[in-house]
Parts: C-alpha cells; structure tokens; sequence
C-alpha cells in the first residue's frame, strides 16, 4: 500500500511538473531519481546507485549509461534516460549494446513517464527486442503495481523476477494480439472458429460472412461478461444493503415502548397543549432513553426520560440544549417541570 501511494504520489509531481521540465537532466531529476529512491535504493549512495556508470564498447571507451543499480554488491539494472517529450522508440538500440557489455541481469529505458524493463529471455546476455514489463507511471494498474514492488529492494531476487518475467512478456504479446484480433480479425483467426461450426467448405464468401460474425460473437461475449459482473456487483450490494437494513429492524425490534412511557408522553402533551398543537409533539424510543421532541426533529428535543432502571430520570434542556437531568420517583412528577418544558418550547419557537 506504501508503495502505491508513494507511485501516484509522484504520478501527481509530474502532471504538476513535466511542462516546466525543459532538458533530459531535469527529467532525471525530477522523474527517475525520486522512482529509483521509492523502490528503496539511495540515489546518494555510491554502492547503491551509480551515475554514469562505465559500458565501454569493444575499442570504444568512455561510453557511459545514465544509472546503474547495485544489489549485494553487484550490478542489476542499468537505467538509460531520455527527455521526457522523447519517444522511447528509437532509444532501445542504444540500451541493447550497454548490456551486453554490462553483464546485468536487467535493463531499464525511461523517459521519466514510459518505463520499459528488459532483460535476456531469448538469448543469454543479449537483451531482447521487446520489453517484458511496460508502463505509463500516470496511468498504472493495481497488477502494474505488484510487478513493481519486485523490484524493490527488500523484495528484489533476480532469479524470481526472471522467471515471471517470461510470462509478463508472452502475456504481454497474446493480450496484444486478442486486441488486434477483436479490432480485425486475421483469416486464420477466423478460419479457427468458421472451421469448428460450418461442415461445408470455407469459401471466400463464406469467410467474408464469418467474419462479421466472429467480431459479433466475440463482442457479445464480452459485453455480457461485463454485464455479469457488473450484475453480480450490484446483487452483493444489494443483498449488503438488505442486511444492513435487517440488522437495523433487528435492533429496532428490541426497543420495546412500556405503558409507563406512554403514560409519560400523554402527560408532556397535556402540559404543552398550551403552547402548541399536539401534532408537533413526537416520541421516539431508544435503547438508552424515550425521547419526545418537537416537530419530530432531533435538533428540538423537548426532554428525554429514562424509566428502565431502578432509579427513574428525567433530562431537560435550556435554551443552549444543555442537559439537566433529575430523578423522579414517578411520571406524575413530570408536572412539576411544567415550566421549564414550556420554556424549552418557547425557545424553540423564537428560533
């Protein structure tokens, strides 16, 4: 939870920022240091992080890559940076030599807001072509965010992060193709579910018209996948909501309105009838107490009386709702607050 606040915290700094940032070391600065401090690494510490670490090229020397990370005393990530306006596209071809002079297990190429991560599935200590793991930090997803915390180092382990990488990659690459599948399906794509349904031969018109049905079939089946979960969504809420509404009858169904209580609330009529209709005066019993108030309003309450226990109270209320309480031996004895129940009511009226 830690690090996904700290992401889209720094999510916010760059859509506050990125207009202002002008150069590729404001974008390292501003961008890809604060990311390489939040999975856990000190951008300060030399045995952590190395700027312009050394990847010198055959008889090329001096050929520097912008970061590199070290874990346990060894180098694990090279990070290449580029402006932030900047398509990461033509910059891989850069990141594909450092490592193979390296020798890292992993490669990173970020413009500060795409991150690309890299490493050697196909052959060993060379890079591949397509990256395994790619995000927009602005717009990350929670699975995003869990692939994320791998690297941080408390949790950093190449040999984990590698063998899941194969699959991030190839998970990658078929959610890509079922997206240009259901935007336009190939001839093969159709050819595979014409083939298991129609029993005469796949002729050219026969594919243009399975065509259309496939696209129509594949996108029923997801719009009622979607309806179905969002129906189920709102059936919990539904069934959530119908018990919390049982519970509550539940605790309603426990309050149990006594005669003396009633013979309470006729005599604060009687006394009120005086001041004002007797449609205005409403009791409401509780667990705690029965409380009567004007209007049937919370904010006007006329007294509260508590007639359950042993010793018998009555609360009363000035004119700033403060609560006087005093003990009573029976309801009869509600008359002598006569006054001040009216006073109460005054107050109310003047309001």
């Amino acid at each position: 939870m830690e690090l996904n606040n700290q992401l889209k915290a720094l999510a916010d700094k760059i859509e506050q920022l990125k207009d202002q940032i002008e150069t590729e070391e404001s974008t390292k600065h501003a961008f890809v240091l604060p990311f390489i401090n939040l999975l856990g690494y000190d951008s300060f510490n030399p045995t952590e992080v190395v700027p312009e670490f050394t990847a010198d090229l055959g008889l090329k020397k001096g050929e520097k890559v912008d970061y590199a990370i070290f874990h346990d005393e060894e180098p694990v990530m090279i990070i290449e940076c580029k402006n932030w306006k900047e398509d990461l596209n033509v910059h891989n071809s850069q990141l594909f030599r450092y490592f193979h002079v390296t020798e890292t297990s992993f490669a990173l190429l970020t413009n500060g807001i795409h991150y690309r991560f890299y490493t050697d599935l196909e052959e060993s200590n060379k890079m591949d072509e397509k990256p395994f793991l790619e995000f927009n930090i602005t717009d990350l997803k929670e699975n995003v965010i869990n692939e994320i915390a791998k690297f941080h180092k408390s949790n950093f382990d190449v040999d984990k992060i590698f063998d899941n990488a194969s699959d991030l990659k190839y998970l990658k690459e078929i959610k890509k193709l079922i997206t240009n599948e259901l935007s336009e399906s190939s001839s093969e794509f159709v050819r595979l579910f014409a083939s298991k349904v129609y029993s005469g031969r796949l002729t050219e018109r026969i594919m243009d018209d399975f065509s259309g049905l496939v696209h129509k079939a594949f996108a029923q089946t997801f719009s009622e996948k979607v309806n179905d979960r969002l129906n189920a969504a709102l059936n919990k809420e539904a069934e959530k909501q119908q018990e919390e509404e049982f519970e509550e009858e539940e605790e309603i169904s426990k309050i149990i309105t006594t005669e003396e209580e009633l013979e309470a609330f006729r005599i604060v009529i009687a006394i009120l009838r005086r001041k004002v209709e007797k449609s205005r005066i409403v009791h409401r019993d509780t667990q705690s107490y029965f409380g009567i108030l004007l209007d049937d309003n919370n904010r006007k309450p006329i007294c509260r009386l508590h007639l359950d226990g042993n010793k018998k109270y009555i609360s009363l209320f000035d004119q700033n709702k403060n609560v006087q309480r005093e003990q009573i031996q029976s309801v009869d004895d509600i008359y002598e607050y006569g006054e001040q129940l009216l006073k109460t009511i005054d107050h109310y009226e003047q309001e």
